[in-house]
């Protein structure tokens, strides 16, 4: 399928900010899985945008202001047309062992609780110790948003035993890892099969490396392998490593940030334009 993603970011700042640097992991790569078409990122202000990679391979803008403002607005926008391998990631550059994936952070490190969850897993082959890793924590851990914030860690947020996709895919990390399986965290985008287009912010979901297959993809928060309805963007160790936007400003006072994002199939779109008259 075709999915449209329209992405905006804007910080607004007391006073104007005399420089800003942001580090944007906002562009998806081409895989098996899905092929990345027309893709722009965009500013309302004058500013340098110079593109390369990060150690883990993924394409980063660093964003450098080159005059004094008072807001700034990130947009990207793009399609990606996808296709269902069933969770598993094919024919993505790998620039690191999977071994790598097997660090701890200070986001991921387990508790004595976190490795008793994982001990209870039981015994198999790594694939089907994944699968049932991910049933236990979409059955044991609820989605509550505002339950948890951005700095909540895994241990933090399963001791709650609420919290959001972030906090889902760092608790499945840090059990997958005690468990001896390398597993890696995952930003992207979910076109949500209730149809609603506006959504707050990104997804997140967990890789984990079997051997035999590779990496294997698992969204504990919605209890499913990725399908074709996801679009995957950056990875890393934990949340920090593959945010979207992560950067700083200098001068400007009091920050405020307003995100929209509309993430909706292209065909869809077609469609409702046709039967409301407008193409």
């Amino acid at each position: 399928m075709r999915i449209r993603i329209d992405h905006s970011t804007r910080y607004g700042y007391a006073r104007p900010a005399r420089f800003i640097v942001q580090m944007l992991r906002l562009t998806p790569r081409s895989c098996e899985s899905q092929q990345v078409g027309d893709w722009r990122i965009e500013t309302d202000v004058d500013a340098r945008l110079r593109r390369s990679e990060d150690a883990f391979g993924n394409i980063v803008h660093s964003l450098y202001t080159e005059r004094p403002t008072d807001s700034l607005t990130i947009r990207v926008m793009g399609e990606v047309s996808t296709v269902d391998t069933g969770g598993v990631i094919r024919g993505q550059s790998e620039r690191l062992s999977p071994l790598v994936f097997l660090r701890d952070t200070a986001l991921t490190r387990a508790d004595a609780a976190i490795l008793d969850f994982a001990q209870a897993i039981g015994q198999g082959d790594p694939l089907d110790r994944m699968h049932r890793l991910m049933g236990a924590l979409h059955r044991d851990v609820a989605f509550e948003v505002g339950s948890t914030s951005a700095a909540h860690t895994a241990a933090e947020a399963f001791a709650q035993r609420r919290g959001v996709c972030q906090d889902h895919a760092q608790i499945f990390i840090s059990a997958a890892r005690r468990l001896g399986v390398p597993a890696r965290y995952v930003s992207g985008h979910l076109n949500r099969s209730d149809g609603q287009h506006d959504q707050d912010a990104a997804h997140a979901w967990a890789e984990a490396w079997i051997e035999g297959l590779g990496w294997v993809g698992f969204d504990p928060a919605n209890g499913i392998c990725p399908t074709d309805q996801y679009v995957r963007v950056a990875v890393g160790l934990d949340a920090l490593g593959a945010t979207p936007i992560r950067g700083t400003s200098y001068g400007g006072g009091q920050e405020s940030l307003t995100v929209a994002l509309h993430v909706r199939p292209v065909q869809q779109s077609q469609q409702q334009l046709q039967s409301r008259g407008w193409g």
